[in-house]
């Protein structure tokens, strides 16, 4: 797949098959509209792309931007879709100068005049341009003049698409993973760079890897102790999911600076997750080379492990925080980047008596995350 970023130098698209969204969790509803973008690409011997937008149009649109939450970040979405078998992504940057384009504007100038599509694949209720004036009606009404073929989007597919991601969103803030994962298709991941903690994990025997989010739009799931798969980030490249494939993996073009899809083992195998209440990174010296390509721990690899998101409460924390135990590893990521896996909750956080009696609870969530991860 070739992402591309730049509309003023878009390549010519051999008989382009397009549709257009954010496409947030790339999940099972949109992974049908993806089917049927295939299918007529196949058909028509054409290409398929998509058309997304960064930022969300609601940030630029709204005045409740504060409230976006996504599934997925654009460099997780830029994965999925790679995975999943597609030509090509544009996102397109959303602008307070693009939101003003009229709906004719978006037609002539945007859609014909940047991308000479063969045919649009979108659904009833999709609206575009200045006040969303232009809906499905506009556009097949430009088919002829324009020279594009329109096709609908099935009704109850695009009204699954938009119910599914509003319940996945309500499901990871009630931390009810597994309604989650079943409507995504896939494992939900968030990625986070390893920062300081207290370290008073150490002291119980349980170290963590305290995580800070990179997006500070990316969805947190609600508060509780996770069994988790983990793995170090090896490059600043877009995440392919190996859920959805494994036999291709995301590499930079170097002269045009856009990402490509070539064939190649994108996964090492093994496992992750984690709760607890301190820091499982070491600090170095501020002159460590922190190549993401090489090294030990090997980037890629998975581990195993559990993580807890909540505020601490029998050490009296203030503060929410992100902690991720990883078993039987002992290695420096202080400030990697690390994805975890969200496979099953296990419980809701809970104030105990003092450190023993959360030791005790962390050694019965570290066997029943290990039974849960080794039967995947």
């Amino acid at each position: 797949m070739r992402v591309h970023y730049h509309i003023e130098a878009l390549p010519f698209f051999r008989h382009a098959v397009i549709t257009i969204g954010t496409f947030d969790g790339v999940h099972t509803g949109h992974q049908q509209l993806l089917q049927q973008l295939r299918n007529e690409a196949l058909r028509i011997d054409g290409e398929t792309v998509i058309i997304t937008f960064d930022p969300h149009p609601r940030k630029i649109v709204s005045g409740h931007a504060k409230e976006i939450r996504l599934i997925n970040t654009l460099e997780e979405k830029i994965g999925l879709l790679a995975g999943a078998g597609i030509d090509h992504l544009v996102v397109v940057p959303f602008t307070e100068a693009f939101s003003q384009l009229t709906a004719s504007q978006y037609i002539e100038d945007f859609l014909v005049g940047r991308f000479h599509p063969h045919t649009i694949i979108i659904g009833y209720d999709h609206q575009f341009g200045k006040g969303r004036q232009g809906d499905y009606h506009l556009l097949e009404s430009y088919c002829a003049p324009m020279n594009y073929e329109l096709k609908e989007i099935p009704v109850h597919l695009s009204d699954s698409i938009s119910v599914s991601s509003t319940r996945i969103r309500e499901a990871l803030t009630d931390a009810d993973i597994d309604t989650a994962n079943h409507l995504l298709g896939y494992t939900f991941f968030f990625s986070g760079r390893v920062v300081s903690g207290n370290r008073l994990g150490r002291t119980i025997g349980y170290p963590t890897a305290n995580l800070e989010i990179d997006n500070p739009e990316k969805i947190v799931p609600g508060d509780g102790v996770y069994a988790v798969e983990a793995e170090i980030v090896s490059g600043e490249r877009p995440l392919l999911s190996d859920e959805l494939s494994r036999e291709w993996s995301v590499v930079s073009d170097q002269v045009s600076g856009e990402w490509s899809v070539v064939s190649g083992d994108a996964n090492d195998e093994a496992s992750v997750g984690g709760e607890s209440v301190g820091d499982q990174s070491s600090e170095t010296d501020s002159g460590r080379a922190r190549e993401m390509m090489a090294g030990s721990p090997k980037g890629g690899a998975r581990y195993k492990g559990m993580m807890n998101i909540g505020l601490r409460p029998t050490v009296d924390g203030k503060k929410r925080v992100i902690e991720v135990n990883l078993f039987d590893f002992n290695e420096d990521i202080y400030d990697r980047k690390l994805r975890v896996y969200l496979v099953k909750h296990l419980r809701g956080e809970q104030k105990f008596s003092g450190l023993d009696g959360l030791r005790e609870q962390l050694a019965r969530d570290r066997e029943e995350a290990l039974q849960i991860l080794s039967t995947k």
